[in-house]
């Protein structure tokens, strides 16, 4: 059995909380700048009001939507990442992916930036199932992670530049786009950069109705 996301939590946890500073101080790239652009159009054109941040970090993103008009809560596993969302006026809770402390249909939109990498192929499904089960039929969800290409597989990268070194999960195009279509209808998919430096983004709708999780599940009902 693979590594599972208890045993790697702790760590991220500590990594983060240490790095949290440096973080903030930190310029984002115009590439990640144009995605988030892009997203917030999205939501306007779809009437999306209330988006839930997870892996929000230091609440630069959050921040922004909140500035466009958005109702934003904002999710973290780092207590000192949770502080300085804080600080920027963001409702801010100190969560990991599979403790989301939500009623159902909370939200309308979820935005999730370089975080779910962070998530052994072993606990993804749940995860997934975790931000399905908070968002509305036919809410929203922006999933952006590094991977595919040349970089695939599963491990803690030694050579981090945050202690202790964090754990990664790359996955290629084909199977992080199966592992969506488990919860999501897939949106739009495109890659941002080439082999040794690419990003996956992905905008995905949880479904309206019919092939929702719980009948891919076989759950039925009426």
């Amino acid at each position: 059995m693979g590594v599972r996301y208890d045993e790697v939590i702790g760590l991220l946890r500590e990594a983060y909380d240490g790095g949290a500073e440096r973080r903030d101080a930190a310029t984002k790239s115009a590439w990640k700048l144009a995605e988030r652009e892009a997203f917030l159009d999205r939501l306007k054109g779809h009437g999306c009001r209330r988006l839930l941040e997870v892996g929000a970090g230091t609440g630069q993103d959050s921040a922004y939507f909140q500035e466009n008009g958005l109702d934003v809560v904002a999710v973290d596993l780092s207590p000192a990442m949770v502080a300085l969302c804080r600080e920027k006026g963001v409702e801010a809770h100190a969560m990991d992916f599979l403790s989301l402390d939500f009623e159902p249909g909370s939200f309308d939109a979820v935005y999730a930036l370089n975080c779910l990498l962070h998530v052994p192929d072993g606990d993804l499904p749940a995860v997934l199932g975790a931000i399905h089960t908070v968002m509305r039929p036919g809410g929203l969800f922006f999933l952006g992670v590094y991977g595919g290409g040349g970089l695939t597989g599963e491990s803690t990268f030694e050579q981090d530049d945050h202690y202790p070194p964090r754990f990664f999960s790359f996955r290629d195009d084909e199977r992080l786009q199966e592992y969506a279509r488990e919860c999501f209808e897939i949106v739009d998919f495109h890659v941002v950069g080439t082999h040794g430096w690419r990003f996956q983004s992905l905008t995905l709708r949880r479904p309206a109705s019919g092939h929702d999780l719980d009948q891919r599940a076989g759950g039925g009902g009426p």
